[in-house]
């Protein structure tokens, strides 16, 4: 039995123009973990959490309540840009290294959707976030079809109206009259709080610290100019684009590699290859 956890980062809305607060990218990702490792993992995650904020782990009545002391992707981000903070920043980093070290010890998996905005273009969020959530679960039927074995599909909790659309997405595909694209996945998303759920905590770190900032480094400089471009995060691709590209979840259609770590950049139509163009990533590559 496997679990595939699922959170975004950036907000749906398009971007009116190039200099606007607005969120550029958009960015969807899902986190394959093998259901027999989720205590283990939940565990080590939240003895980590605790490390990393000793002040709040101290005053806990319980060691298990860090849980619902979120560290939000986006606050890592923020402060792995401050320059001046060099004490902080180092913090951030060992905390997302471990973070890392964790899924590469308990066998966890990702696949990610980045989609580049273009200035002054149009970006349907709904349409984009129900299409990202297909394409996630399709490619965790293929990691299912791989291990033999079935899944379910948890995703954090939006508005009871989001999440209507989003499982009714899937909906319409599993029961088609074609036939069901998903049957090793064993029902309709669901969607749980981040707070109860340490792996979309994970799910969010992958997006917003990690992912976002790669990509809006990669995709947005001298295209963008805002709060949510920012050079110091060239130092998150450096740091981590290698082991992301050796957990994400690549597989072989008959053609070619697909899945993993896909973009749409609506601005040139540059592929996810770029990247890892430093670190001799080839989209087509077996990852």
């Amino acid at each position: 039995m496997y679990l595939c956890y699922i959170d975004e980062a950036g907000c749906p809305g398009a971007l009116p123009s190039a200099t606007s607060d607005i969120q550029p990218i958009f960015v969807l990702t899902g986190v394959f973990l093998p259901q027999v490792n989720l205590i283990e993992i939940t565990r080590d995650f939240l003895a980590l959490k605790g490390q990393f904020n000793p002040d709040i782990a101290n005053k806990l009545k319980h060691e298990l309540d860090i849980a619902r002391h979120e560290i939000k992707g986006s606050d890592l981000r923020r402060d792995i840009r401050k320059a001046k903070n060099r004490n902080l920043r180092r913090q951030v980093f060992g905390f997302l290294d471990k973070t890392i070290s964790l899924l590469e010890k308990y066998d966890v998996k990702l696949a990610a959707k980045i989609y580049i905005k273009n200035p002054g273009g149009g970006f349907d969020g709904k349409a984009v976030y129900a299409s990202a959530v297909q394409s996630i679960c399709a490619e965790f039927q293929t990691y299912l079809e791989a291990k033999k074995s079935n899944g379910l599909v948890i995703a954090d909790s939006r508005t009871p109206g989001l999440n209507s659309i989003i499982s009714h997405s899937v909906f319409t595909q599993k029961f088609r009259a074609a036939g069901d694209p998903y049957s090793h996945i064993l029902e309709m998303p669901v969607f749980g709080h981040s707070e109860n759920h340490v792996a979309i905590q994970i799910a969010d770190f992958l997006s917003s610290t990690l992912l976002f900032s790669m990509a809006s480094h990669t995709y947005c400089t001298g295209h963008i100019t805002s709060v949510h471009v920012h050079a110091n995060d060239q130092k998150i691709t450096e740091r981590y684009a290698v082991r992301l590209k050796n957990i994400a979840h690549r597989y072989w259609d008959g053609t070619r590699y697909r899945g993993g770590i896909t973009v749409n950049d609506a601005i040139q139509q540059r592929s996810a290859s770029l990247l890892f163009l430093d670190m001799g990533y080839n989209g087509n590559s077996k990852i």
